[in-house]
């Protein structure tokens, strides 16, 4: 390995299984040391265990890498900031967050139910939030105290949340939202050395090899490239996390087995001006001719 991040001190968040574990590995093994957190949840949010955090930093520690497992619940306010203290405690600084807790809580519009809306919200959306306030809030008092961090956020949206998802209103809003806080913390947080970016994984997790079982089936051949290993989209992340990304923030990445996509956003397209207020039928007449002339939407995941 290269070394990418040696004497980073980096946090993941849903770390002990899937994308969150491959991202884990993948920093340790360029030199961060990584506090390793993770509920022990099961894939719609029930139960919590300390295993598979703590299993993932003794895979790190038997590779000669440096990890510590936190249990805390990211999305309360106590846990975020027992999150950033564990990693100021434990090994003196922190250098990069990546957001990546969560679960899924799958329904159609009309079934889904207010409780499934607010776990789903509360742990992608909070979820990213808070940890990223409290690391925001020491790095601001670095920066303010004369020691400007090189300070890096990777924020984990999805597909779902760029073009939608069906029977996964509760995820895709609480992943377009991530990109929405993504544009928001990039244009706060520069000034004190903070970069944030996000990324759209695709990849095999728990969340994934049941609703998409087709596409994310792993190869037959064993010596066949794994497209949906979630190991591929953890080199990006790691670059991102790392003082070599300089100049890179505000922007949301598409990461599938060997392809990376800079996704644009909304961008302003076909337009008209009147000069003076509509009519309702003008403004429908206008609108139909502007749609004439524009680009089609995306497909939505799931549609049929």
């Amino acid at each position: 390995m290269s070394g990418l991040c040696d004497g980073r001190v980096t946090v993941v968040t849903g770390a002990g299984r899937g994308l969150g574990r491959a991202h884990a590995l993948a920093l340790a093994a360029e030199g961060a040391k990584v506090v390793v957190n993770d509920l022990g949840v099961a894939p719609d949010g029930a139960g919590a265990s300390e295993g598979p955090a703590q299993r993932v930093v003794e895979e790190i520690r038997a590779a000669g890498g440096e990890a510590v497992a936190h249990g805390g619940d990211i999305a309360t306010t106590d846990g975020a900031a027992s999150l950033v203290a564990t990693a100021l405690e434990t090994y003196g600084q922190l250098d990069t967050l990546v957001n990546n807790a969560g679960f899924l809580r799958d329904r159609m519009l009309v079934n889904l139910g207010e409780d499934e809306w607010d776990a789903v919200i509360r742990v992608h959306l909070k979820g990213h939030f808070l940890p990223l306030r409290h690391a925001a809030a020491h790095w601001r008092a670095e920066a303010k105290a004369g020691r400007t961090p090189v300070a890096r956020v990777v924020n984990t949206s999805s597909g779902a949340g760029l073009l939608g998802s069906v029977g996964q209103g509760n995820y895709s809003a609480a992943k377009a939202g991530i990109l929405g806080l993504t544009s928001v913390a990039a244009a706060e947080l520069g000034r004190y050395g903070v970069q944030v970016n996000a990324i759209a994984p695709a990849a095999r997790t728990r969340m994934t090899e049941t609703t998409f079982a087709g596409d994310m089936a792993a190869p037959e051949d064993p010596a066949a490239f794994d497209a949906m290993a979630p190991a591929n989209v953890s080199p990006l992340v790691v670059w991102l996390g790392s003082a070599a990304c300089a100049g890179v923030t505000g922007r949301v990445f598409e990461a599938e087995a060997g392809r990376i996509t800079v996704m644009e956003g909304w961008r302003p397209g076909p337009t008209a001006d009147k000069g003076a207020r509509w009519t309702p039928a003008e403004a429908g007449e206008a609108t139909r001719k502007l749609l004439a002339g524009a680009e089609p939407p995306g497909p939505v995941y799931g549609a049929t």
